[in-house]
């Protein structure tokens, strides 16, 4: 198992994509934080990872907020002891949908409420965990963006700039910690049938899949192997890189 004793944070990881994390994690071995707005989804899903003889816990996390994401680091180091791992998953577009409008229509608060997650929420975890990282002289943080950082969206600009920048944080922070031997690299996934229907609409899903090189749906597991990667030893090597998985639409 490529992740043996390895204990995990991810963010947004008990429905959709992040569960699907969380479970491919703890089938390599870790252990598993679920720090979630949605408490009882995380207390559901770590329920289904117990049963299964994975060690998991539920943690109810805003990452917009510097005391939840205070406690969230708290509470993990109080179970487990260390932090090896953080995946950024949290973000506004799923299962707490980013609005759609023109740059001249949208509503200022919307903008900042999308950045406070998908890009302010980042650096926040990533300023919680570093201290602990730094001193055992290593770790994983796995940034999650999105195609869109390279493509933009129409109607979509707060989304794709908090993507955009959640790209370029990951680079300047890759170069801050590399010293310490801790690897940040980005996971950009594609547009993601995650299993919520307000996720991806039919026509999202008839403009994309012609759009790529693998003409197919993309469904959550299609990104638990790259996760897997950047969290593991295979990955020591690599860091500040944006690894796009989305069949095929984007190349770069």
């Amino acid at each position: 198992m490529r992740l043996a004793d390895k204990v995990a944070i991810i963010t947004g990881g008990a429905e959709g994509i992040g569960r699907a994390y969380a479970l491919g994690f703890a089938k390599e071995g870790a252990k598993v934080v679920i720090a979630d707005v949605n408490q009882t989804a995380a207390e559901v899903l770590v329920g289904e990872l117990v049963k299964d003889g994975y060690e998991a816990l539920a943690i109810k996390t805003d990452v917009s907020k510097v005391k939840d994401v205070g406690e969230m680091v708290r509470r993990t180091l109080e179970r487990f002891g260390r932090i090896d791992i953080l995946v950024n998953n949290a973000a506004k577009f799923q299962r707490n949908p980013a609005a759609r409008a023109t740059i001249w229509e949208l509503d200022p608060a919307e903008w900042e409420s999308v950045i406070a997650v998908n890009l302010t929420g980042v650096f926040l975890c990533c300023r919680a965990v570093l201290p602990h990282m730094i001193e055992q002289q290593r770790g994983k943080i796995i940034n999650i963006a999105s195609s869109l950082a390279f493509l933009g969206e129409s109607r979509f600009a707060h989304y794709s700039a908090s993507k955009g920048g959640v790209v370029s944080f990951t680079r300047a922070l890759a170069r801050e910690v590399g010293r310490y031997n801790i690897n940040v690299n980005t996971l950009c996934p594609g547009y993601t049938l995650s299993g919520d229907p307000r996720s991806i609409t039919e026509e999202m899903r008839q403009r994309e899949v012609p759009a790529r090189i693998l003409r197919r749906s993309e469904w959550p597991e299609d990104l638990v192997g790259t996760a897997v990667y950047l969290a593991s030893a295979d990955s020591d090597f690599v860091t500040g890189q944006a690894i796009v998985v989305d069949g095929g639409h984007v190349l770069h």
